[in-house]
């Protein structure tokens, strides 16, 4: 496995309709915004309007506290993608529109678990967290709730290993992304 792969970089690829599997591809788009009241209600009623789903969406401040970053994870085909990211562009408050499948770029997801942790099972839990390299951040005498970030795969193999520990609650972050230069 190349060293990229390890750390979540995620190459450009064609942009095609369709995944491998006949499925539709999934898009990341990172948005620039003016950081302004309203407008996280307007980019998402762009997308409800237009009977498109948004996955995963995330948004906070830049370095310029008046600009925002938004990452946005939609599903669909080529013709999708291009009528999404044009209606975006039309919104006055967007000032720039990435498409990362044009791209590299690294891709995070953060998670918090709580899982049963009755003293029988707590080493287990925390052998589990170590090998993803999640961290306790509280702990009860019945509970641990860990946090753990990486990529999808990564976060989908930590629950499916606590599966059978007990998880009481997820809560899950959207994917954020940042090109490579």
């Amino acid at each position: 496995m190349e060293q990229a792969d390890r750390v979540g970089v995620r190459k450009k690829r064609q942009r095609g309709c369709l995944g491998p599997k006949g499925e539709f591809m999934k898009h990341i788009i990172s948005v620039l915004v003016e950081n302004k009241f309203g407008v996280l209600s307007r980019v998402s009623g762009l997308f409800s309007g237009r009977g498109f789903n948004i996955e995963t969406i995330s948004i906070g401040p830049t370095l310029d506290p008046s600009i925002s970053g938004m990452t946005i994870v939609t599903t669909g085909d080529e013709r999708i993608l291009e009528q999404i990211i044009k209606q975006l562009n039309k919104l006055i408050d967007v000032i720039k529109v990435t498409d990362l499948a044009e791209k590299e770029y690294v891709e995070r997801e953060m998670c918090l678990i709580k899982v049963n942790a009755p003293a029988e099972q707590r080493a287990e839990a925390l052998r589990i967290a170590d090998i993803f390299r999640a961290r306790v951040v509280d702990s009860t005498v019945k509970t641990y709730t860990f946090q753990v970030t990486g990529d999808e795969k990564k976060l989908a193999a930590f629950i499916e290993l606590l599966r059978p520990i007990g998880i009481k609650e997820i809560v899950r972050t959207g994917k954020v992304a940042i090109t490579r230069e």
